[in-house]
Order: C-alpha cells, then sequence, then structure tokens
C-alpha cells in the first residue's frame, strides 16, 4: 500500500493548489471532481510524510489516503520524456528513448522524490545551469530531490556537484540517478542541513518556495564564492521581489520566465 495525499480546493484555487503541492516536493499530481463539485488533487509525499509535512499556503482540507501500489504508480504509463531545449531532453529512466545525434539526454527516475524535469521551475535552473556551468566549477543543489539539477550541472561540465535535501528518499534516488548518468564520481548527496556545509560554491542553485528561500538566505549567500552565480527558482513571477530583497547584496543578472514561474541569476 502507498500514502496518497488528498487536498480538497474550490476550483478557483486548483492551479494555486498544484503549484504548492509542486514546490512540496511531489513528482505527479493528479485532479478529481470532489462529488460536491470541489477539485481533489491527489498526490504523494512518500509514505512517510506526517501532517508537519503539509505546508499549504491556506488552510485547505486535506487527508491522507492509503491505496493500492498499481494504483498510484498509473501516472508512470502516461510520462513522456521533457524537452527544456532544442538540445536537451529530460526522459523518465523507463520510457524507451532513442538518443537524437547531438542531443544532450538527462535519465531520472524520481522515485519518492521531487524532480522528473516537467514543472516550470526545473526547466528553468537547467536552462541557467546550462549557461552557467564551466569547467571545473562546484555546485551545490539546495533541494535536489531526483538530483536531477546536481547531475546536469555534472553533464554539462562542472567539476562536481553537491546535492542535500530535508528527505531521506533523496539520498539514494540522485545517487541511482548519478550512476546511471555517468557522474556518479562527482554527485554526492546527504540530507546535511544548510547551515551545516562548508566551503564555497561557484555556482548555487536553489529550486525551492519563497518562504525557504528567505529563511536560508544568509546561508546561501554564505556558501556561494566569491564572483559566483546564485540560481533561485520555485518563485512566482509576479511575487518575488521580497526574496530578492532578502538575497542583497546580490543583484540580479537575468531573470527567465515559465508559465508563471521564474529561475533568477544573481550574482
Amino acid at each position: 500500500m502507498t500514502r496518497q495525499l488528498v487536498v480538497t480546493v474550490p476550483v478557483v484555487d486548483a492551479e494555486l493548489a498544484s503549484d504548492a503541492l509542486w514546490g512540496l516536493g511531489v513528482v505527479a499530481v493528479e485532479e478529481r471532481v470532489a462529488a460536491d463539485g470541489e477539485t481533489e488533487l491527489w498526490t504523494s509525499l512518500g509514505d512517510e510524510a506526517t501532517a508537519a509535512d503539509v505546508r499549504l499556503p491556506q488552510p485547505w482540507p486535506w487527508r491522507f489516503v492509503e491505496v493500492d501500489d498499481a494504483v498510484a504508480e498509473t501516472w508512470r504509463q502516461f510520462a513522456q520524456p521533457v524537452w527544456v531545449e532544442a538540445d536537451l531532453v529530460v526522459c523518465p529512466a523507463w520510457v524507451p528513448f532513442d538518443d537524437p545525434a547531438g542531443v544532450v539526454v538527462l535519465r531520472i527516475e524520481p522515485g519518492a522524490t521531487f524532480g522528473m524535469g516537467d514543472h516550470p521551475t526545473t526547466m528553468l535552473s537547467l536552462r541557467a545551469l546550462r549557461r552557467l556551468v564551466h569547467t571545473g566549477c562546484t555546485v551545490l543543489d539546495v533541494g535536489c530531490g531526483s538530483g536531477v539539477l546536481a547531475i546536469g550541472a555534472c553533464v554539462f561540465g562542472a567539476q562536481g556537484a553537491v546535492g542535500i535535501d530535508i528527505a531521506p528518499a533523496a539520498v539514494p534516488v540522485t545517487t541511482a540517478n548519478a550512476l546511471a548518468n555517468g557522474v556518479a564520481s562527482r554527485v554526492g548527496v546527504s540530507t546535511t542541513d544548510l547551515a551545516d556545509l562548508d566551503g564555497t560554491y561557484d555556482l548555487v542553485v536553489a529550486n525551492i518556495l519563497a518562504p525557504a528561500l528567505i529563511a536560508l538566505s544568509a546561508d546561501l549567500l554564505r556558501l556561494l564564492a566569491p564572483g559566483g552565480s546564485l540560481v533561485i527558482s520555485g518563485i512566482l513571477a509576479e511575487a518575488h521581489a521580497h526574496v530578492l530583497s532578502a538575497l542583497a547584496p546580490l543583484r540580479v543578472v537575468a531573470t527567465d520566465e515559465l508559465d508563471g514561474w521564474v529561475a533568477v541569476t544573481l550574482r
């Protein structure tokens, strides 16, 4: 059996609630029509999730439901490769895919983590990383999930990448994905708190929600090497000025937008 999270919202709040769930680290969200006409959002935060993990921006009713494993995995039947750029694709590990010539293919198995590559914030972060990574640079991926960003950075040419996440499932999933993509020796992953990390990184990427970015801002600044770049995502195009303020004195050098989300590069 698998534990599912079900959030019930008015129809007009379905998109907002879905975005909030993506930000919590889910890999899929299914919309269903409730008996009273409202929308039920079915997803999973992992079998070990507790009430403390259900952090929603509004007091929508929610519940945990135990479902058969086969039912919980039906989303995999519909998974497709995600084209991030014309020559960059993230492919579900179980989906047959012939690598086109000249195309970088990242094969990812999300397991119980976030990071299939199809959410706008992940796509935007990958695009930014591809522009910024240079040979020999070091990368920190805050909230790594499946490891797609840390792995992508190493495939793009980084010397090494460290991924951290509060979810224990991120460690074995990222490790396995790094091995599958041929960069296992250059990707490290743990559940170490950001505050406990030492050293600095040439490039820091944090694809997490705005409140977390603000809460972690001092450590993000501390861990960024002089002259390095910080990429933040998980933030809305029309509501992220408060996050930028928390990251002063860094200044915006690029803002990329997709479907109402942005990834901002600061230096």
